[in-house]
């Protein structure tokens, strides 16, 4: 073979291989599936829900659906199948993976409430604390103040009677007698600090609880002058359990003057048991009892 034989041969069999890589390359060109934008926006969706934490717990039924439809997709789609059903099972991918994160992202709203009633809660059972500790520092300065105050509340128990609250038809009924006043006198005495303070400590510790105060005089005097001073009574009450942290919005007033006897007034002892403060407890919701 000639030197001019051999190069032609060498150029024919290099010619021959890039017509064969040319062959080849349009060939897979033509065998590799495009990605449609359907089965891509699919991927993107399936892949965002399943890499929520939540995902196991709330959207798993959903997750497993969309990765189901997103194969058939995928695999329509390198078989080269029809471009409608390609489009359709990403649809339905897609769509299964949206119902799944809008489930994710429910669950993940719930969790931020919960955490923050769990936080406000914390709070308010500071605040309580907080409020019931100040209301009774000084009855709480030491042991024997402590002792010395139920011993006093105990001796103004039993001298009036009236200082229990007692179950009635209105609900729970606690009764002020006017051993808390001056004769004529709507300013609290001191020695009505105590019983102040163990209703103001029973309202922090029952925050849902509302409370009536109801003024009540004996016949004494004119009507209108009794109805004055048995609203002046009951707003003293009032406004010294404000000043111990208990809101406006948990307290009504009422002026009963004279109107409601428990006894008559004949005597001097029916007429002091009629000059009274009563303090009428709602129920747990904040309802008062008809009656």
């Amino acid at each position: 073979m000639t030197t001019d034989q051999a190069q032609e041969g060498l150029v024919k069999y290099i010619k021959g291989m890039a017509f064969s890589a040319a062959v080849a390359l349009v060939a897979a060109c033509a065998t590799t599936p495009t990605v449609s934008p359907e089965v891509s926006e699919a991927h993107a969706r399936v892949e965002s829900l399943a890499q929520s934490p939540l995902a196991g717990q709330v959207a798993n039924e959903d997750l497993t659906a969309a990765r189901s439809a997103l194969a058939q997709a995928e695999a329509a789609q390198s078989k080269h199948e029809d471009a409608a059903l390609v489009s359709h099972l990403a649809y339905i991918a897609r769509r299964n993976a949206d119902i799944g994160l809008e489930r994710v992202h429910e669950a993940e709203a719930k969790q931020r409430i919960s955490k923050a009633e769990s936080d406000r809660n914390a709070v308010l059972m500071q605040a309580r604390t907080a409020e019931t500790q100040s209301a009774k520092a000084d009855a709480q300065a030491s042991r024997e103040s402590a002792v010395q105050a139920h011993a006093e509340l105990e001796d103004l128990q039993q001298q009036y009677k009236l200082l229990a609250a007692k179950q009635t038809e209105r609900g729970m009924v606690l009764t002020l007698g006017d051993v808390l006043f001056d004769t004529a006198q709507a300013t609290l005495k001191p020695g009505a600090a105590t019983m102040i303070e163990r209703l103001s400590t029973f309202l922090n510790q029952n925050a849902e609880t509302r409370i009536r105060i109801e003024g009540h005089t004996d016949s004494v005097g004119s009507e209108a002058y009794n109805e004055d001073l048995s609203r002046r009574r009951a707003q003293a009450v009032a406004d010294a359990l404000t000043d111990r942290g208990i809101t406006r919005d948990r307290i009504d007033v009422a002026a009963r003057g004279e109107g409601f006897p428990v006894v008559g007034n004949e005597t001097a002892a029916g007429r002091q048991q009629n000059r009274r403060v009563e303090i009428v407890f709602s129920g747990p919701e904040g309802t008062f009892a008809k009656g």
